[in-house]
């Protein structure tokens, strides 16, 4: 079955640049609010939620703009996730740009996996 691409926005204010580029692409920055424990060996990144274990293909990454996955399960297709750091010019805010794909049955369970994360991750920049 074909999966559905999902795109949300988060608002983030007045977030660091910095702080927000190490907390979705470091190992480290990541284990603070996206997974409970990750392994890197190259490009290979295994994240561990209570036990159950996915591993994903890191396949670009432009520094203080976006990064982007690839499950191993989903190699050869066009699905991956991808974080992505945007400024809105006129205000100066920041917005992290969220693109996923999932089953379809699935949607409203990955966008409120999403939600969450996402306020983990405003509690761990203080915003």
């Amino acid at each position: 079955m074909d999966k559905v691409k999902i795109k949300l926005e988060y608002p983030l204010r007045y977030a660091a640049l910095n702080a927000l580029w190490n907390s979705i692409s470091s190992s480290f920055g990541l284990c603070e609010w996206f997974a409970d424990a990750i392994s890197v060996e190259n490009d290979r990144y295994v994240f561990s939620w209570n036990g159950h274990e996915q591993a994903a293909l890191l396949i670009y990454s432009k520094p203080n703009e976006r990064i982007r996955f690839q499950w191993e399960e989903d190699a050869g297709t066009e699905y991956f996730f991808e974080l992505q750091i945007t400024m809105i010019e006129l205000t100066g805010d920041v917005v992290l740009v969220v693109t996923d794909f999932t089953e379809p049955a699935e949607k409203d369970d990955t966008i409120m996996l999403w939600n969450r994360n996402i306020e983990q991750l405003k509690q761990r920049l203080r915003l």
